[in-house]
């Protein structure tokens, strides 16, 4: 089945500028030491100027006021003043800086942290059926790139915003008192700055999401050609997997080229406004030093102060295409957050330990409308019985397993654990309850040890290695460089694929839970391990409610019942000797070679 775009596959996004407000409420403290800083910081902006009127002003034409104490009257002592005070300003400032950086970028970094967690334990809950449509590429790229966008909008955005409102406020008031024409000269460019943004919000916005989707894109087929390497190999396929990887990583490039040229035009946009601004300025200023209105060092005071002032306009402007970017991330982001897991938790857990006797009542699945899976399954099965499902390839076998611990849920029906609907216990409960052996057989790139007790992480060594034992795992993991403590490749490279497998029923066999459901467990050992793997499941399970689905003949032999799957229905069902006397749709199977038949048998 081919992975689609997760935008398919979720509900309506929630509004981003809410979601980053809450995710910055748990930093509230440091966001208002960070405003705290941005008002000294600001004060300090307003004191820069005020060294260099008092030059202009007052030392180069020698005349200090009137005011000053005689200490300071002489023109020498007040430019030490003045130098000294600018040296200290500049000196504090940059502290105040370096100390507003380190607080705003904790934030950040909590932030994201926050979300890739809610995020990853988000994924972990959502049904099969959404992963078995996803692109897993992309899902990573959301997960460790766009999940940093939320960085960027909470300090490139929120903080900015919130920083220069401030100072802004500050800037005015000053520039106002000095000189009334001239600031609502200043002022004249906020209505042309708004009007560029408006114009280019759509066009930054488009282009950042598809930058983003294109580069997702990239991921998602390095995973697929990476996970699939020894098949490309195989086939030969290496030139046309590079020729795709290239299209690919090209048209991402492309799209990063597009959102940076339209990012650049909109930074470059805003820097020509607000020179204007100041080039209006200056030219209306010089005049009015000349009419005597103001003096030089006032027009170098309101220069500077204009420069703080556009500031904080320039930055905001300015980093308005990252922002946008990164709002396009933050947006995929709450997509999968959005997306609702297909399968709801239940309410109930059991007070004990279950007995496991399962119950099948008139079961329907389809994973597409109109096109059934299973049909009307009828079935139970008891604590110490071993039952078996058979059927050709494609009949439903492994989904009517995945039932049983609610990877997917029936579309009527129900099943039921010792009389309880699974749809009322808790996820958590459930599967607690049981236990798979699934294939292919997945193993982590962990120690040995640690692969077998995965799902009993505080069993003994003692525990382990007799679980190892049953599943005839322990000789070939003893012959391993490190034995239990060795570190498995990625995906167990390193295995053979029988010995994987050993290492999954081992696992299963560990977990010691009252379901067991073992899927082709032995479909890649020889014939002597797995008789001796069968006979050690048997001799552990005799308490269990085990289901097998298989193919090979030493294993359906033993069952208690054996469940004859095709097209999605139970077509018949009964021990392996009433199967084969009935000669019915079984005995097809088996005389035609499908049940693997390692020992003939009289029919």
């Amino acid at each position: 089945m081919e992975t689609e775009p997760v935008a398919n596959l979720t509900a309506a996004r929630p509004r981003v500028l809410p979601f980053v407000l809450q995710a910055l409420w748990p930093y509230r403290g440091r966001f208002v030491l960070g405003l705290a800083q941005v008002a000294l910081m600001s004060a300090l902006e307003l004191a820069k100027p005020w060294p260099l009127k008092i030059a202009l002003d007052y030392v180069l034409p020698n005349q200090p006021p009137s005011w000053l104490p005689a200490s300071l009257a002489q023109a020498s002592s007040l430019l030490i003043v003045a130098t000294l005070s600018l040296i200290g300003i500049y000196a504090l400032l940059g502290i105040v800086q370096v100390w507003n950086n380190y607080t705003t970028i904790a934030i950040g970094q909590n932030m994201v942290a926050d979300l890739r967690s809610r995020l990853y334990q988000h994924l972990q809950r959502l049904s099969l059926s959404f992963h078995t449509r996803a692109s897993v590429g992309d899902l990573i790229y959301r997960v460790t790139s766009d999940t940093y966008a939320i960085q960027t909008l909470a300090m490139n955005g929120v903080f900015p915003v919130v920083a220069s409102a401030t100072l802004l406020a500050g800037m005015f008031v000053v520039l106002f008192q000095m000189d009334r024409f001239l600031t609502a000269l200043a002022a004249a460019v906020c209505p042309a700055l708004i009007g560029v943004l408006f114009v280019m919000e759509k066009k930054l916005t488009g282009t950042a999401r598809e930058a983003r989707e294109q580069e997702s894109g990239v991921y998602d087929h390095v995973e697929r050609s990476m996970s699939a390497v020894k098949v490309v190999q195989a086939f030969t396929k290496e030139p046309e997997e590079h020729a795709a990887f290239t299209q690919r990583s090209t048209a991402s490039l492309r799209a990063h080229l597009r959102l940076y040229l339209w990012q650049t035009a909109f930074g470059a946009s805003t820097g020509l406004l607000l020179a204007s601004g100041s080039a209006a300025v200056l030219w209306f200023g010089a005049q009015r030093v000349w009419m005597g209105r103001l003096s030089a060092g006032d027009l170098v005071v309101f220069l500077n102060y204009l420069a703080s002032l556009y500031g904080p306009l320039q930055a905001i402007f300015s980093t308005y295409g990252s922002v946008q970017g990164a709002r396009a991330g933050l947006g995929r982001v709450l997509e999968l957050l959005a997306t609702v897991p297909e399968i709801k938790d239940g309410f109930r857990v059991f007070s004990r330990k279950p007995a496991g006797r399962v119950r099948f009542e008139r079961v329907s699945f389809s994973y597409e409308r109109g096109k059934p899976t299973l049909v009307d399954i009828n079935f139970e099965a008891a604590p110490g019985e071993l039952v078996a499902i058979v059927g050709p390839t494609g009949a439903g076998k492994s989904t009517l397993v995945s039932l049983i611990a609610r990877f997917y849920d029936p579309e009527a029906g129900r099943i039921t654990i010792d009389g309880v609907d699974i749809r009322e216990l808790t996820l958590r409960s459930l599967r607690e309850t049981v236990t798979m052996v699934l294939q292919p057989p997945i193993v982590f790139p962990l120690s040995v040890w640690e692969n077998i007790a995965y799902g009993r992480p505080g069993a003994s060594q003692a525990e382990i290695e007799r679980a190892a034992q049953l599943a005839q795992a322990h000789s070939f993991i003893e012959r391993l460089p490190q034995g239990y403590d060795t570190v498995l490749g990625s995906h167990g490279a390193t295995l053979s694929e029988g010995e994987r497998q050993r290492l999954t029923i081992a696992r299963a066999l560990l977990r010691d839970a009252p379901i067991l459901i073992l899927d082709e467990p032995t479909s890649s050992v020889d014939l002597a391990t797995e008789t001796a793997i069968l006979e050690a499941l048997l001799a552990v399970t005799r308490n269990k409610t085990t289901f097998v689905i298989a193919h090979r003949l030493a294993t359906v032999q033993r069952a208690s019942q054996i469940l004859v799957l095709e097209g999605g229905r139970i077509v018949e069902r009964g021990t392996f000797a009433q199967l084969l006397a009935r000669k019915g749709f079984f005995y097809r199977l088996y005389r035609h070679g499908l049940m693997e038949p390692y020992v003939e048998t009289a029919v």
